[in-house]
This record gives structure tokens, C-alpha cells and sequence, in this order.
């Protein structure tokens, strides 16, 4: 399960891991995210990513690492030195128990930057009346940690997200 070739999130300078952006989208601040539990970030700072709706999405990892957490709605993947991210795929969608996602990965997986991990259909999620918006968040983060956010404009799956400042 290989996704497109990105840079390795995990080769960085001392300190500082790059969270590349797990799907395309429209890229938001995490005070935007229609949840209260995100937007105010009591799970941890980060940014959100508002996808495209053309069928199929697959979700990627945004650093390299093992995939500690592995639901379908939403994963955790952890670096070697313990930086863990989480990806929440769409709002409320564990009440979904797992309809419309397809696991491409599993639990306990090493991975790199970029590898496949969830397909779904955010058109689908939506059409269904939840919001497919994806908060991206540095767990055991504090906001000044942060830097380089990239929370405005459209972005690829890949492109750099935020850095980390470890």
C-alpha cells in the first residue's frame, strides 16, 4: 500500500517534524471545525482540512511512523521519538460504526508519509447530514509548538500541513 511519492515527514531538521496534509481539500483554522471538542482544541492543536467531494477520497498518513489507532472514521499514527497525530475523518461519523469507510491499512502497520490508510466518500458522509471536515491534530501538543500553519487556500494530499517543534 504505497501512496504518492511525498518527502519523508519523519527526514527533518533536529526538532521539527513536518504533518503533511492526509487528503486535498481547503485547508481551515481548527477554531472553524463544527465541533466544539476540536475547534477549541481540548484534543490538541492543529488544522482542518475541508475535502473534496468527488467520490472516492483516500486518507494518507501525514508523517511516517506506526499506526498506533485505527478506526475507520479516524486514526493515530506516531513517529519513532513519540510524536503523535491524529486524523478524525468527517464529524460525528463513529456514529456511522464503520459504513462508507474501507480500511487500506492496519492497526500496529509501519508506515511512511503518505501511505494509504482510509478510503470514503465525504460527498457520501455529507449527503447523510454530518460535516466531512477533517481536523488534523498534534496530540500532546501545545499551540506554540505549531508553527507554519497552513490554515487557508487549497492544498494536495502531501502538502505540507504544519511543522512541529519537538
Amino acid at each position: 500500500m504505497t501512496g504518492p511519492e511525498l518527502p519523508d515527514a519523519t527526514e527533518r531538521p533536529a526538532g521539527r517534524l513536518t504533518v503533511l496534509a492526509p487528503v486535498s481539500g481547503r485547508a481551515l483554522p481548527l477554531a472553524d471545525v463544527p465541533d466544539p471538542v476540536f475547534s477549541a482544541a481540548m484534543v490538541g492543536p492543529g488544522v482542518a482540512i475541508d475535502p473534496g467531494r468527488a467520490g472516492r477520497v483516500v486518507a494518507v498518513s501525514p508523517v511516517s511512523g506506526k499506526i498506533v489507532k485505527l478506526h475507520p472514521h479516524a486514526y493515530v499514527v506516531q513517529t519513532a521519538d513519540g510524536a503523535g497525530v491524529l486524523v478524525h475523518l468527517g464529524i460525528d461519523t463513529v456514529q456511522l460504526a464503520g459504513e462508507g469507510f474501507e480500511l487500506l491499512a492496519t492497526e500496529g502497520a509501519e508506515i511512511g508519509a503518505g501511505d494509504e490508510i482510509v478510503a470514503w466518500n465525504p460527498a457520501a458522509i455529507e449527503a447523510g447530514g454530518r460535516s466531512p471536515i477533517c481536523p488534523v491534530v498534534a496530540l500532546d501538543a501545545t499551540a506554540d509548538a505549531l508553527a507554519d500553519l497552513r490554515d487557508s487556500g487549497e492544498l494536495a494530499a502531501g502538502d505540507p500541513l504544519f511543522a512541529w517543534a519537538r
